[in-house]
């Protein structure tokens, strides 16, 4: 098998491990069982555990952003763009298998001891802010509730994680409603 190919199921059985049951509770030789990748075989992909956590929060991250803008480019006007972000999210929370956002998670698991993890983790959250932030120019509307609308979608993410509930996307939606309404 090429190491592309090696490297795909390697991250497969990454994702699926690490988002199911923590970082810290999956070892090297879960990632060799599940992907059938030997174990020196993994090791030659990625040296270090910290080196795999860090490719698959990258290649999650093309993905969770690509299914987001995807879902939100379907909206025509440029206004309810902003809100279909929220009605996305309670799609995401309502899917088998949600455990919150991976990005949070991993942050509270390995943050503040990994710097390849808090490094991915700043660089997600950054970039769901900027487009955050485009989504606002693009409807012609303040520079400034951009922040505020990231911290809506952000609690909701954490509160939806910890109640496995969609109910905090339909809360943060309305309240991302009511903001933009009042300016």
């Amino acid at each position: 098998m090429d190491s592309a190919v090696a490297r795909e199921r390697a991250l497969d059985a990454a994702e699926e491990l690490f988002y199911g049951r923590g970082i810290q509770s999956v070892g090297m030789d879960d990632i060799r069982g599940a992907s059938g990748i030997s174990l020196k075989r993994l090791y030659q992909l990625f040296p270090a555990k910290e080196q795999l956590v860090e490719a698959y929060l990258e290649r999650r991250d093309g993905r969770w952003r690509g299914r987001l803008a995807a879902y939100v480019e379907r909206e025509e006007d440029p206004g309810g763009r902003i809100l279909a972000v929220f009605d996305w999210l309670e799609e995401w929370f309502g899917e088998d298998g949600f455990r919150g956002c991976a990005w949070i998670n991993s942050y509270g698991e390995l943050g503040a001891r990994s710097d390849r993890v808090a490094s991915q983790v700043r660089a997600h959250k950054q970039a769901f802010g900027d487009y955050l932030a485009s989504l606002v120019a693009a409807a012609g509307r303040p520079a400034s509730l951009a922040g505020p609308l990231f911290l809506l979608a952000e609690g909701a993410m954490v509160t939806a994680g910890i109640t496995q509930s969609t109910r905090p996307a339909a809360e943060a939606r309305e309240a991302a409603r009511l903001l933009l309404e009042s300016r």
